[in-house]
């Protein structure tokens, strides 16, 4: 029978290493053409400023370790301040990919922001320097949280900052989540100060850049996630122009990322400009960062791999642990 997981179940057995290491493996078989991954399908709730997400994906690759999901997933920005809820809800429905029959039905609102931090901890274990020690993150949400957690389990993160228009909001990350790193984690109003850093966090609900590209250092690397529309941007074209930009899939950053697309519009980059998508990096089909002056860019829109490959690393893990309830459907 198909196993139930709520979030507090997803949230008992899933570790950020685990996702990591998951999503890993995911985006080395999409390079390696394992991966069947249509296009999701999006209906934008514009009246109540928010979107509708279908993500369906099937990884293939080493015989027994497939996985097969369709997620459905909504991200309302303005629910936190509004309702009190979290900016995105979703539910996964996992299948065996043998024999098509549902094997667990989970709750995806913490499993998206695991898998959107471990993916950023992806690039940046393949694009960051070795010796990066300092992060500057642009949000305070759910996914900014798993976003530092993400940077603290592939490099020694020494220190932080949080920037965020909200006070209480980048406060309370502050205070959380220097308890939970054990590092310091200090909230500013300044963002050049988080630009200031080793590693840089885009993960606001900016729809216009939230800083200067000029104010970047060399060396320094940028996972930008917040921004997924064509038509609103977390990063400004100077950020853009200096960066070795790595996307997350480079088909699907060209069709959704406003990041990348308003600047091709604008005639200041090329399609060419980009230099590799994650998956050719993470396979070893292209170089990651070559140089220790490098700036490089992580640009991602969120990718359905993402979603099965954590997802079946969560149902194995919750059968090991007896986690879940069964249901008759």
């Amino acid at each position: 029978m198909p196993l139930l997981l709520t979030r507090k179940d997803v949230e008992k057995v899933l570790t950020m290493k685990d996702a990591i290491a998951a999503v890993e493996e995911g985006f080395r078989q999409l390079a390696l053409g394992n991966v069947i991954m249509p296009q999701r399908t999006a209906i934008r709730i514009s009246e109540h400023h928010g979107i509708h997400l279908g993500m369906p994906a099937y990884v293939g690759g080493e015989e027994g370790r497939g996985s097969l999901a369709l997620k459905v997933v909504t991200v309302y920005p303005e629910n936190q301040s509004k309702f009190g809820l979290p900016t995105t809800i979703g539910t996964l429905l996992l299948n065996d990919p043998r024999t098509g029959a549902l094997v667990a039905i989970m709750d995806a609102g913490f499993l998206t922001a695991m898998r959107t931090g471990a993916v950023s901890g992806v690039a940046t274990r393949y694009l960051a320097r070795e010796d990066a020690r300092s992060v500057g993150v642009f949000g305070a949400g759910v996914q900014a949280r798993a976003q530092l957690m993400a940077m603290c389990e592939v490099r020694s993160i020494e220190r932080a900052l949080v920037c965020d228009p909200w006070i209480e909001g980048r406060d309370k990350f502050a205070t959380e989540l220097s308890e939970r790193l054990s590092i310091p984690v200090e909230p500013t109003d300044d963002p050049r100060a988080c630009v200031d850093n080793d590693i840089v966090v885009a993960a606001s609900s900016s729809g216009e850049p939230i800083f200067e590209g000029s104010w970047l250092a060399p060396g320094t690397h940028i996972n930008g996630i917040g921004s997924h529309s064509p038509n609103t941007r977390e990063l400004d074209t100077v950020t853009i122009q200096r960066s070795k930009v790595v996307p997350d899939l480079a088909a699907a950053c060209l069709v959704e990322a406003g990041d990348l697309i308003m600047p091709i519009k604008e005639g200041a980059i090329t399609e060419d400009h980009i230099h590799a998508s994650l998956g050719e990096v993470v396979a070893g089909l292209k170089p990651g960062r070559e140089s220790d002056e490098e700036i490089t860019l992580f640009k991602s829109v969120g990718l359905a791999v993402q979603d099965a490959a954590t997802a079946a690393q969560v149902y194995d893990l919750a059968r090991a642990a007896g986690v879940g309830v069964e249901i008759e459907i």
